[in-house]
């Protein structure tokens, strides 16, 4: 009998379906088979690979709702946030199409009048990405279509919980006729897949999106061949509230960033850091507002609020939560749960919590989950350090009308990603990426596609 995964639905813990795991030899011989499409692929031009690119597109919006309903099964997440998350995937498609007509060279003056410089892109090989189940689509086609548009072929390892979505989205790709080599799946282990992709000879670059420790190990494994590499990994954002802010707007921005996705995003606020003459009318008008987050299943009309993806993930949110009640920390709404373990679904009330401090754990390690920790900060710079005090710098947040704190708040804050007066400042056409231990390059935007391209460099002499 082969092994399988077996696919739950969070919100219930039924069984959708059992996907069966690639053994290390079919992995191997997919691997090769990329390698060897790149062959072809690499030689159809931008027009072309521009072309199909935008008829997958079509055909994933044709398929929206099927998508949708494969994603809030196997995710839990909302039913709207998953049709909405299928517009963020086809965005990185369409962005990319584009872009695979715009991959210019240069000529550089020459030193000697007889010699010419030339400065051509070319596509780095087959790519491997790993992909998390957050994001199950739209983490996908940020690897893959710029790395498709860019003459790559592309092999990807979705995440266990949830590869239902991944394997619709390639089933579509071949349809409208995106060669079967060019795009592929395999199933299997992170660990045991990650080292496969980081030794093959096949693999030219690894692109992940998961947490700091393993981009840290995918990192060093892909050294021995010098593969190149682009991580995105773990977050803790700070979301700082100054003493001039729009609450109302600061309120409705924090709950489109806090509780996306039941808080289990990379980029949500984490560390919510209030000034102390406004804390407590921010907490009563969060709290009113937070009330109000239906937690069901994605399947659900109006529900907000979805399970958490699994045991593992519900565990280290009560560890959290407790640890800040037992040192000092006030619950102003939450600390609910409804769950099942036999069954198999686990949710968490939307939680926010006051009077937290620096000795507690939610301040120090990624939650993901819908819980707000509020903090109160009294001089901007202590605000800055408190949200510069980690080693993540994937995103972060503020809010003010004064240009003179929003300025000093953009050019102290070590983060990739700054929202001012904006928590859901993510799109296809901007760059994606952290700074510190938070990753390694950028997906999206123009930036997204050079690190799939090669610099070559050409001097034409005795002209």
């Amino acid at each position: 009998m082969p092994k399988t995964f077996k696919i739950n639905n969070p919100s219930t813990g039924e069984l959708i379906s059992e996907v069966r795991i690639n053994s290390n030899d079919e992995i191997q011989q997919a691997l090769k088979n990329g390698h060897e499409s790149f062959k072809k692929w690499s030689k159809v031009n931008a027009h072309e690979r521009s072309r199909l690119l935008k008829k997958w597109s079509d055909k994933i919006q044709e398929h929206k709702t099927e998508i949708a309903e494969i994603m809030t099964l196997e995710n839990g997440k909302p039913l709207k946030e998953s049709l909405g998350e299928v517009d963020y995937a086809t965005s990185y498609i369409d962005w990319y199409a584009e872009e695979a007509k715009r991959i210019y060279g240069r000529t550089i003056p020459a030193a000697t009048e007889t010699k010419r410089i030339i400065v051509s892109k070319q596509p780095i090989g087959l790519v491997a990405a790993i992909t998390p189940w957050n994001f199950p689509a739209a983490m996908m086609t940020r690897k893959a279509a710029p790395a498709l548009a860019a003459g790559c072929t592309f092999i990807v390892k979705p995440a266990e919980d949830t590869p239902l979505t991944t394997i619709k989205l390639i089933e579509l790709a071949y349809e409208i006729g995106i060669p079967a080599d060019a795009i592929q799946y395999v199933i299997g282990d992170g660990k045991e897949v990650g080292e496969l992709f980081t030794s093959s000879e096949y693999v030219r670059k690894i692109t992940f999106t998961g947490s700091t420790p393993v981009g840290k190990s995918l990192i060093k494994n892909s050294a021995h061949t010098v593969k190149h590499v682009t991580m995105e990994l773990g977050g803790h954002a700070p979301l700082i509230i100054a003493e001039d802010a729009d609450l109302d707007i600061a309120v409705s921005q924090t709950i489109a960033s806090k509780f996306r996705n039941a808080g289990q995003t990379c980029v949500c606020a984490n560390r919510i850091i209030v000034h102390e003459n406004v804390i407590e009318e921010f907490s009563a008008k969060l709290t009113k507002e937070v009330r109000k987050l239906k937690v069901g299943n994605g399947l659900e009309e109006d529900t907000h609020i979805g399970p958490i993806i699994n045991e593992k993930g519900y565990e280290k949110i009560v560890v959290q939560i407790n640890d800040a009640l037992e040192k000092g920390a006030e619950a102003l709404v939450g600390n609910e749960y409804n769950t099942n373990k036999e069954k198999g679904y686990f949710f968490v009330y939307p939680t926010v919590l006051k009077n937290v401090n620096l000795n507690m754990k939610i301040m120090h390690e990624e939650t993901f989950g819908p819980v707000a920790p509020l903090i109160s900060f009294k001089e901007l710079e202590e605000a800055v350090e408190i949200a510069n005090s980690t080693p993540y710098g994937l995103a972060a947040y503020f809010f003010t009308n004064n240009y003179k704190t929003g300025t000093y708040l953009h050019d102290h804050l070590d983060f990739g990603i700054v929202g001012w007066n904006d928590g859901a400042p993510s799109a296809a056409h901007v760059p994606f990426g952290g700074m510190k231990e938070s990753g390694l390059g950028r997906e999206g935007g123009i930036e997204g596609i050079e690190p799939y391209l090669e610099t070559k460099f050409l001097s034409i002499g005795n002209l």
